[in-house]
């Protein structure tokens, strides 16, 4: 590829933005007051803030030291436990990147329906436009990726202008006794309610800053390798400020029982009570034109992972197929698909947009947790001491992502790892080698098949619902 179809660091920054700014941060309001108070929720955001920056600091470090890891995600995995682990690192990546399509679809569609009230999020009108706008984004997407990234680039930078809007008027409307009112929750302080309270925050924390790895997926379109690492701190430093003041700035405006009873995005809302109607219709805008942007910047990011992965053997080839535009086309087609079939899951659920993007949150744990293992692997290799430290860090927060999410999506997830046992199967028989080359691979493809069964088996008893 020319240079003239590289991507600079300010485009990188965009991507990294756009992709974790998309509809979380419209909604994070009653997301996070729905299980927690202001103080956990502070406590929340300090976990994440040192985990995420934690992982970022993962990525740079790999993404300098590593450079012929080109992939990212699957690629440490893949170095440093073997193919399984890197299969399923891809898999799980793909599969929350199309799974949180579905969610920002969701959201989408209750941002424009506050303009035409014909679309609530979860009916048939919004199952039919959703399906418009997606093979819209699909045909953009097969002119060629540099030019998706573009229109993302200035999509991040519009999408911004309503959220300053709303941390500006929130700082003067900001009431300290509203904000003070129940700090620890309606008990007060007790360590093992607000510990709770803090569990709850963690899939809604996790889902708004997944994207974080998006320039490093896309590390082989840098004009500069160092670019990839620089942009992801920023992206993510710059992220958490904008979060920390929209869910803390929320609680100076209505107390936590209001926030976590508004419709989405619950941020329209706030800002109406604050100044007025014209607050709710400048949000749901921003709205929309975010995950405009989200969806275009994640629609690209889930066909170049398996198109990666493809090439490298660890997907079937199929996925590494590219038109004259050099997009990947079958990454694209098979992932759009996939999103079709279940938008009409917004038919039967009773929170299509919590229900996606916790499952989309959950498949994402096992990237970032061995993002995070290689890291520590690699640094203790090296006998680099600081390496070491924020590997384990990052590991450690990963673990405790998967104690927080709960068992019901974790084994909601494990179906759909289940399912990627046959297509490793494939991918291997292609490249004529073993399914499972160690033991202690084909230990954990049984747990993931024992724990879909359990899955299925809960479903069917009601005991787990969308």
């Amino acid at each position: 590829m020319a240079d003239a179809k590289k991507l600079g660091l300010f485009s990188l920054i965009a991507i990294v933005i756009g992709s974790m700014i998309g509809g979380g941060a419209f909604n994070l309001a009653s997301d996070m007051a729905a299980g927690a108070s202001p103080g956990a929720i502070i406590i929340g955001w300090v976990i994440t803030g040192v985990g995420m920056i934690s992982l970022a600091f993962c990525f740079q470090n790999l993404t300098n030291k590593r450079p012929d890891l080109e992939g990212g995600i699957f690629s440490y995995a893949r170095a440093g436990f073997g193919d399984y682990w890197g299969f399923n690192s891809a898999w799980g990546y793909w599969l929350s990147a199309w799974l949180g399509n579905i969610a920002f679809l969701t959201l989408l569609f209750s941002g424009i329906g506050y303009f035409f009230p014909i679309f609530n999020g979860a009916n048939l009108a919004t199952i039919i436009g959703a399906s418009v706008l997606l093979w819209l984004l699909h045909f953009l997407i097969l002119r060629g990726v540099h030019s998706a990234a573009l229109v993302n680039l200035v999509v991040t930078i519009a999408k911004l202008v309503p959220i300053f809007l709303f941390i500006i008027i929130t700082i003067f409307a900001f009431k300290f006794g509203t904000f003070t009112h129940d700090f620890w929750g309606k008990n007060g302080f007790s360590f093992t309610d607000v510990m709770s309270q803090t569990k709850s925050t963690m899939l809604v924390t996790l889902w708004v800053f997944i994207g974080i790895e998006g320039a490093v997926v896309l590390s082989s379109r840098a004009q500069n390798m160092k670019d990839v690492g620089k942009a992801t701190v920023i992206g993510l430093l710059s992220t958490l400020i904008i979060y920390v003041l929209i869910s803390l700035l929320s609680f100076g405006i209505m107390s936590q029982a209001h926030l976590a009873g508004l419709k989405s995005p619950s941020m329209a809302y706030v800002l109406k009570d604050a100044v007025g109607p014209w607050g709710a219709a400048v949000v749901n805008l921003g709205l929309i034109i975010s995950l405009l942007g989200a969806l275009l910047g994640w629609t690209l990011l889930a066909a170049e992972l398996p198109y990666i992965a493809a090439k490298d053997g660890i997907l079937p080839k199929m996925f590494a197929k590219e038109n004259k535009n050099k997009a990947p086309v079958n990454a694209l087609i098979v992932t759009n698909v996939l999103v079709q079939i279940f938008l009409l899951t917004l038919l039967v659920s009773d929170k299509p947009y919590n229900f996606a993007y916790s499952l989309a949150s959950s498949a994402i744990l096992i990237p970032y947790l061995f993002s995070a293992l290689f890291q520590l692997k690699y640094s203790i290799q090296q006998k680099e001491i600081k390496q070491i430290v924020i590997g384990a860090i990052a590991s450690i927060y990963g673990v405790w992502l998967l104690y927080a999410a709960g068992l019901s999506y974790l084994l909601l997830t494990a179906i759909l790892y289940a399912i990627g046992i046959l297509v490793f199967r494939i991918a291997q028989k292609e490249r004529g080698e073993k399914t499972f080359k160690q033991p202690f691979e084909l230990v954990w493809s049984i747990i993931f098949d024992l724990m879909a069964v359990i899955a299925v088996i809960m479903l069917v008893m009601g005991k787990i619902s969308f």
